[in-house]
């Protein structure tokens, strides 16, 4: 049995755990090399767990075993890929602008419940997670980026703003606590990437003109 001593030592070990965690892992933001020409780069560090290729205007997208964002794809293309890059907690939480243009919106969602519908089968139909949505005007065509936040922890800063010229590469925002974004990119692109592939933010190069 621990006494009062060992388990205020045990929880200073914890925290101080967490804060080399949280300074060195979960906070940092390495340089990136940035390729140059007509390519669009990874917003995000993680892994693509789907690409889908949508003529719809608005779309659903579920976010992991609970929470969703409803998605507006028509004002970037009425022939669009979404592309979800599922972040770990060891992955860089900092996002990247994927190609040089100007913020044409930043647009907040704070996390929400939402109205049950009829017929809803699980919680997930009634949860909203908060999302910000980056829509960037370029000469590739509109691009969007889609911050999302876990349904609990919500803290989206996005670090650009209406109307700023932005370039490829250069800090978006960051999720803290976050685990997902989404890229929308007109289908007129040629994709470079498949799903269970690793993106360096900044880096990988996911989609080029055909």
């Amino acid at each position: 049995m621990l006494t009062t001593k060992g388990w205020l030592g045990l929880g200073c070990i914890l925290l101080g755990l967490f804060w080399i965690y949280y300074t060195y892992i979960f906070m940092r933001n390495p340089k990136r090399t940035t390729p140059k020409g007509n390519n669009i780069v990874a917003p995000a560090n993680g892994k693509i767990n789907a690409i889908v290729r949508t003529k719809k205007s608005d779309q659903t997208i579920n976010k992991g075993i609970l929470g969703k964002i409803l998605l507006q794809t028509g004002d970037v293309a009425k022939d669009c890929y979404y592309i979800n890059i599922v972040m770990t907690p060891l992955n860089i939480h900092y996002q990247r602008v994927p190609y040089d243009g100007t913020v044409l919106y930043v647009k907040h969602t704070k996390g929400k419940f939402l109205n049950a519908v009829s017929g809803a089968s699980s919680l997930n139909a009634t949860l909203e997670n908060e999302h910000t949505e980056t829509l960037i005007k370029t000469k590739l065509g509109k691009i969007k980026v889609v911050q999302i936040a876990g349904f609990l922890c919500r803290r989206i800063f996005p670090f650009v703003k209406k109307g700023q010229k932005i370039k490829k590469g250069q800090d978006l925002g960051i999720i803290k606590l976050g685990s997902q974004v989404t890229l929308v990119i007109p289908a007129k692109l040629k994709l470079k990437v498949k799903e269970g592939e690793t993106m360096v933010d900044g880096e990988t190069i996911i989609a080029t003109v055909k």
